[in-house]
């Protein structure tokens, strides 16, 4: 486990990865492990700042504010399996969430506001609405020119806009909404509506 967490450490964070010091409440980790779940899944170092290995003084109480998390602040509530390594003489915790099949997962805050959360790049982001998979990707649409230029703008930017894509490829905004929603419904993206305009990204970065 050692050797793969520092490669983990090495990667930085991403869609499926995030690094914390220190949990500093469990509402505020509760939008972390909401959107890992609605999103596919990922790993939350805690123990780890800028990058760099500074340990925890306790796990005992960092899980204290995972299980308040999943528990209360987590809608459906949420299991998280957890791990404590140490690494260059200090504990580093590894909570690993799984994908959910029971999504959407709100996050509730310390007001009892509820909020869906997915993952953008390395943060958790905000949508007023999750597009469930409900269709097989397609391999044909998945190999046309207009979605491998689609794909290849997401590898390098966090987000697109319906009218951003239609400047791109030349094609209808109308259009290039109907394509970005099926992709979503195909699980291949992710729509993010809060706040406006609507735009969508890579559910799972390459």
């Amino acid at each position: 486990m050692k050797s793969s967490l520092t490669e983990l450490i090495a990667q930085g964070e991403g869609v499926r990865l995030e690094f914390k010091s220190s949990i500093s409440s469990a509402a505020r980790i509760a939008r972390t492990l909401a959107a890992f779940a609605n999103t596919a899944g990922g790993t939350l170092l805690i123990g780890i700042d800028d990058g760099r290995v500074s340990g925890i003084e306790s796990e005992y109480r960092e899980m204290q504010k995972i299980e308040k998390a999943t528990d209360f602040h987590v809608d459906p509530s949420i299991l998280v399996s957890y791990e404590n390594v140490i690494v260059e003489g200090k504990q580093i915790l590894v909570i690993d969430v799984s994908e959910s099949a029971d999504k959407p997962h709100y996050a509730i805050d310390e007001h009892g506001h509820r909020t869906i959360y997915v993952r953008s790049r390395d943060k958790s982001v905000p949508t007023n609405k999750l597009i469930l998979a409900q269709e097989i990707a397609d391999p044909q649409l998945l190999q046309s020119p207009t979605v491998r230029t689609l794909l290849q703008f997401l590898r390098k930017n966090d987000t697109i806009t319906p009218a951003k894509l239609a400047q791109l490829v030349n094609i209808s905004d109308s259009r290039a909404t109907k394509l970005l929603r099926q992709l979503a419904e195909q699980g291949l993206l992710l729509m993010i509506d809060h706040p406006r305009p609507v735009r969508y990204s890579l559910k799972i970065s390459e």
